[in-house]
């Protein structure tokens, strides 16, 4: 008990009550989404809060170098789960990404994530004398299988994840500039040929959307318009928790996708740019706890875990905030912790637990204890 209690003590206890604060405001803002209709997401996104949590603790007082037995089976895993998916894979909303488990629904792509990060940092940490281009191939190898996969279900949203992941992960373990840079060049070149002949017509449906919303405002643009309406209705400090006649009450943003990828729209109408700002500094401040996290690791594999996982959140936060604005395509990605998703939250508490574990475990046995150190 004492040596679980030294852990317990010893959390990046900011870190926590970050991730605590915005789970709830997260079940907050489902229930303001979603409370003229009679729907119950909130009550499952606080069950899956407290499932997360329990999972996030049981990571975090775990030494994170099992990673080094466990991160191949889970990748297999990860990738069986996509092959599962192709096979006998549930659709919504127009992706294929999802097997139907009876008690809930789950996404292979987010276990493979996970994964792929996971076997990346041992890579990397392991070989750091392999000359880069070898590097730069393996880590692709890593992350361009389950993509692809990914990208065929079709997940547009989850495999453009990867390359933000695998760069942040790649700049971490000190591979040259200049390789980086030249990954950065050919993603650039392999757009146009990917939004061609790559994507379904819908998914090329949003890209053109995106860069013109008033191309189709009554078919493909109208979610993109709507949301920029509703947050820009807000004004300075919104129309106020369950204000009557908003957009949303009013079913202009679509009530199958606003609890969870639309999110930031109700946050936008309701709490105005005080509360989105606030968002944003709340997970401008996860990412700056990550990193710091990833700093004091006492090695390297902790330091790649904490960056790649990082550079996930960031990701995911950038993309779905973005999509809401007209900053980037609408790819369905959820805003960590504050979306709707049972699954999706626990895979984002896994990931803060790992991170936790490295904080954790900074000093050597978990001994260590306290934000001062």
């Amino acid at each position: 008990m004492t040596y679980l209690l030294r852990k317990f003590t010893g959390l990046n206890w900011p870190l926590f009550g970050l991730v605590i604060a915005l789970g709830l405001f997260g079940i907050f803002a489902i229930y303001s989404a979603t409370w003229m209709r009679e729907q119950d997401f909130w009550n499952r996104q606080l069950v899956w809060l407290g499932i997360g949590l329990i999972v996030c603790l049981g990571v975090a007082f775990t030494d994170y170098h099992w990673i080094r037995r466990g991160a191949l089976p889970i990748y297999i895993a990860g990738l069986l789960g996509l092959v599962a998916v192709h096979l006998v894979g549930k659709t919504v909303y127009g992706s294929g990404s999802w097997l139907d488990l009876g008690v809930m629904s789950f996404q292979p792509s987010q276990l493979a994530i996970l994964a792929g990060i996971m076997l990346m940092a041992i890579f990397l940490s392991e070989y750091d004398d392999m000359p880069a281009p070898l590097r730069i191939a393996l880590c692709a190898a890593i992350t361009g299988i389950p993509c692809a996969m990914i990208l065929a279900e079709p997940d547009l949203g989850s495999s453009l994840v990867w390359l933000p992941v695998m760069l942040a992960m790649l700049y971490a373990a000190r591979v040259p500039a200049r390789y980086l840079l030249t990954l950065i060049l050919l993603a650039v070149a392999i757009i146009p040929l990917m939004v061609n002949f790559g994507l379904r017509p819908y998914q090329r449906q949003r890209i053109i959307t995106f860069l013109d919303p008033e191309l189709d405002p009554q078919g493909a643009g109208w979610t993109i318009n709507q949301s920029l309406t509703a947050i820009g209705s807000g004004g300075w400090d919104g129309k106020g928790f369950k204000a009557e006649n908003t957009l949303n009450e009013l079913g202009f943003l679509p009530s199958t996708i606003v609890h969870n990828d639309f999110i930031f729209s109700v946050i936008g109408e309701q709490h105005g740019f005080i509360g989105g700002l606030l968002i944003l500094l709340a997970f401008l401040a996860f990412v700056g706890l990550g990193l710091y996290v990833s700093l004091k690791s006492k090695d390297e594999l902790g330091r790649l875990l904490g960056v790649g996982l990082t550079t996930l959140i960031f990701t995911h936060t950038f993309m779905n905030i973005g999509m809401t604005i007209g900053v980037t395509p609408i790819t369905g990605l959820p805003l960590p912790l504050v979306s709707y998703g049972g699954s999706f939250v626990v895979a984002v508490l896994f990931s803060v637990g790992i991170l936790q574990s490295i904080w954790v475990h900074r000093g050597g046995g978990g001994s260590s204890a306290g934000w001062s150190r």
